[in-house]
């Protein structure tokens, strides 16, 4: 079994949040890093213990990758001491590693999630030590559903719906080498490729799209119809998890901008309201982001596990 530790303010919502991954096995909540052993809630409450909220996730039968990906999808990594409504040192936001192969893993999400913000508070430290929280304190929002909570509720489902595992994807080296032209502008330059004269924004054969740069699934043609925007337009993505969403005033505009999970890719843009749409939601996607693969080639390329997701 392995183990990571993290630390993203009160940890009775990322016990819940952590638990609903598949491959999770078992989550604890406690206390680590302090400065003395056995503390109560009440003195690690004092903030003068240098103890941190923190949960141990065992798992297995998911990777490292995932669960850091996940895990800061519900923090913001930007301020110090403080998630939500927590503020004190001790719900001060924070990854603790029992060995190297897992800190390397953290290395390398953590420095793709420090290009998605203008600064990182998130420490990232080897575990020295860790005390199981009291009794009351797990499994709290089982015993309590109303109790409080400051990871939105919308979270446990997206948690509960992961279905791609981000281990299998990576920014590849040399990518300026790797990419067009136009895919190096739109994924790594947030160029917006020209409507109506794009590659995929009339194609509608039977695959899968994936992020041009890492390879990673992002949308079923299923979920692709036919829009009026002039680019690919998608009413849901094939794991929400995959989409990272930001706001974007370039232009004198506010607009949610969307990238790739792994990559960080500049996609396109999400809109509300469309009533082309049958969730009354556009992903609207450059095609320069995108590569496809159609279903006779998806087990060939090793996207067999999405073929079944396909009518």
């Amino acid at each position: 079994m392995k183990v990571i530790y993290l630390a993203g303010g009160c940890f009775w919502g990322l016990e819940k949040y952590m638990s609903l991954i598949k491959g999770v096995d078992k989550v604890t909540s406690g206390y680590a890093n302090g400065n003395k052993e056995n503390p109560t809630y009440k003195e690690v409450c004092r903030g003068d213990t240098g103890f941190r909220e923190c949960v141990k996730v065992e798992y297995d039968d998911v990777s490292l990758e995932t669960l850091l990906y996940a895990f800061f999808r519900v923090i913001d990594p930007t301020i110090k001491n403080r998630q939500g409504n927590d503020i004190g040192s001790q719900y001060q936001s924070g990854i603790y590693y029992v060995d190297e192969n897992s800190k390397e893993i953290i290395d390398k999400i953590v420095s793709v999630e420090k290009k998605r913000v203008s600064n990182f508070e998130v420490e990232i430290k080897p575990l020295l030590n860790f005390y199981e929280a009291e009794s009351y304190h797990q499994n709290y929002l089982d015993k309590n559903p109303n109790g409080y909570c400051h990871i939105d509720f919308r979270m446990f489902e997206m948690a509960e719906s992961l279905i791609v595992d981000a281990k299998d994807y990576y920014y590849p080296e040399n990518i300026k080498d790797k990419l067009d032209d136009l895919s190096y502008k739109v994924t790594q330059e947030s160029y917006t490729e020209r409507p109506f004269t794009n590659k995929y924004w009339d194609f509608f054969e039977k695959g899968i799209y994936v992020d041009v740069v890492s390879g990673e699934p992002l949308f079923l043609s299923d979920d692709k119809y036919e829009s009026s925007c002039g680019w690919p337009a998608f009413s849901r993505p094939i794991d929400y998890n995959v989409i990272v969403e930001s706001e974007d005033r370039s232009f004198s505009m506010i607009r949610t901008e969307v990238s790739s999970r792994v990559a960080n890719s500049h996609l396109g843009h999400v809109f509300d309201g469309d009533y082309e749409s049958e969730t009354g939601i556009r992903y609207c996607i450059n095609s320069a982001s995108l590569r496809f693969i159609p279903i006779d080639k998806m087990e060939e390329e090793g996207y067999e596990k999405f073929i079944p997701l396909l009518k």
